[in-house]
C-alpha cells in the first residue's frame, strides 16, 4: 500500500471512531467541557478536574475537521475556554477547574498558555472569529511580559498573580510555544511572530541543544537528571522544517537533522517500529514506555523529511503504528516494550496528536 492510501486509512479511523467519542460520551454537555479521559469502553472517568489545556486541544481539533456539528462544537469550546479558565483578576489562564467549574489549580502554566494561543489562532483563522485572534495576540503578549526568564527563555510556571516563579525553563513548554507562534503567524500574518520565533529558537539552542547528538534535552544542559526524548526530537524536527527561515542564528535545522537520525537509531525498536519514551545522553533507553504521541510525531517527521529514502519508509511505519496503537474502539495510549497495554484510558488530549500528525501525511 502506498503512503496516500495508508494515510487515508488513518484519517478514516479518526473520522469514524475517534471524533464521535469526543462529540458524544467524551463531552460533558452540562458543563460544556471535554472530560479528562474515557475508559477502555469509551465511558468517561469520574470527574476530578477539567484542564484548560485539554479544552484548548479539543478546540483545535474541532476547528480543523469537517465533522457534522464540528463548527458548532468548536464555538461551544471557545466560549467554555474563556468563561471557565480565564483569570479575570490577574489575567492569563488557570491550569484547571473543579467539577463545579471553580478554579482548582490556579498556577499560571506556560504549556497551558501556549495551547491557548495555538488553539485560538487556529479557531479564529478557520471561522473568521476576530475575538479568538485577539485572545491569541493578548495571551502571546502576556507570555512575553510575565513569563520572561534569563537569556531569552521563558519560565515554565508562576503563581496565580505572576509574582513568584514556580517552574524554571523546560524544553516542552518552549517547544509548544514555538508551535503556537508558528500557528499565530500563519493565522494573523503578523510578522512580529517571526522575530519572536527566531529569538526563542536561538535561546533554546543555547540552553538545551545536546552537542554530541544535536538533540534538544528535556532540561537545561548540565542538569544531572537530564534525558533525551525521541518523540520530542521528531516533534522539533517537524517544527524546524515548518519554521524554515524563521530560526534566526539558532542552527536548529542542522542540529535536528542529527537529532532525527540519533532518535531513529537509538529510540525506535527495529522490530516493531515503536518509539520509546526516553534515552540518556549516551543513547541508552531509560524509559521503554511506548506512548502514542511519540509514534504520531515519528509519522509526521517521516512525512515531512527532505530525504526521499526516509519518506519511503512511511507506508510501512503507518501500518505498524495502526496495528499496534489503533483499535476498533479508539486507541491504546501506552504500551510496554513487550507490547502489553500500559495505560488503558484514552485522554482527551490525544486527538490533537493524532490529527496534527495526520494533517502532515500525504493526501
Amino acid at each position: 500500500m502506498n503512503a496516500i492510501d495508508s494515510a487515508a486509512g488513518l484519517r478514516a479511523h479518526f473520522d469514524r471512531i475517534v471524533l464521535p467519542l469526543w462529540r458524544g460520551p467524551g463531552f460533558d454537555a452540562a458543563r460544556h467541557l471535554p472530560y479528562e479521559a474515557l475508559d477502555g469502553a469509551g465511558q468517561p472517568l469520574p470527574v476530578t478536574r477539567f484542564r484548560a489545556m485539554a479544552c484548548a486541544r479539543q478546540l483545535f481539533v474541532f476547528s480543523q475537521v469537517e465533522a457534522v456539528d464540528g463548527a458548532a462544537h468548536a464555538h461551544t469550546l471557545f466560549d467554555a475556554l474563556r468563561q471557565h479558565f480565564g483569570d479575570r483578576r490577574h489575567g492569563g489562564w488557570f491550569y484547571s477547574v473543579d467539577a463545579q467549574r471553580a478554579p482548582l489549580d490556579t498556577t499560571k502554566d506556560l504549556y497551558t498558555h501556549a495551547f491557548v494561543v495555538f488553539a485560538c489562532a487556529a479557531y479564529g483563522a478557520r471561522f473568521g472569529v476576530r475575538d479568538a485572534l485577539d485572545v491569541a495576540h493578548r495571551t502571546s503578549a502576556l507570555i512575553v511580559e510575565r513569563f520572561a526568564a534569563r537569556d531569552g527563555l521563558f519560565n515554565a510556571a508562576l503563581d496565580a498573580g505572576f509574582a513568584q516563579v514556580t517552574g524554571t525553563p523546560l524544553q516542552n513548554p518552549l517547544m509548544h510555544l514555538t508551535e503556537a507562534w508558528l500557528g499565530a503567524r500563519d493565522a494573523t500574518g503578523d510578522a512580529a511572530y517571526d522575530t519572536a520565533i527566531a529569538r526563542l529558537a536561538e535561546a533554546v539552542a543555547r540552553a538545551f541543544v545536546h552537542a554530541p547528538t544535536g538533540c534538544i534535552a528535556e532540561l537545561p544542559l548540565g542538569d544531572a537528571n537530564n534525558r533525551l526524548e525521541p518523540g520530542h526530537q521528531f516533534e522539533w524536527f517537524y517544527l524546524a522544517t515548518r519554521a524554515a527561515d524563521r530560526l534566526g542564528a539558532s542552527g536548529l535545522d542542522a542540529h535536528l537533522r542529527r537529532a532525527f537520525a540519533f532518535a531513529v537509531q537509538q529510540g525506535v525498536d527495529p522490530a516493531t517500529g515503536a518509539v520509546c519514551a526516553a534515552l540518556d545522553e549516551h543513547g541508552s533507553v531509560i524509559d521503554p514506555t511506548q506512548r502514542i504521541w511519540a509514534q504520531t510525531e515519528y509519522l509526521r517527521a517521516l512525512a515531512t523529511h527532505g530525504d526521499a529514502t526516509v519518506r519511503a519508509t512511511l507506508p510501512a511505519q503507518i501500518a505498524r503504528f495502526a496495528a499496534r496503537f489503533l483499535t476498533p474502539h479508539g486507541w491504546v495510549e501506552c504500551r510496554s516494550a513487550a507490547g502489553d497495554v500500559a495505560r488503558a484510558d484514552m485522554p482527551s488530549t490525544t486527538p490533537y496528536h493524532l490529527l496534527s500528525a495526520y494533517q502532515a501525511l500525504p493526501a
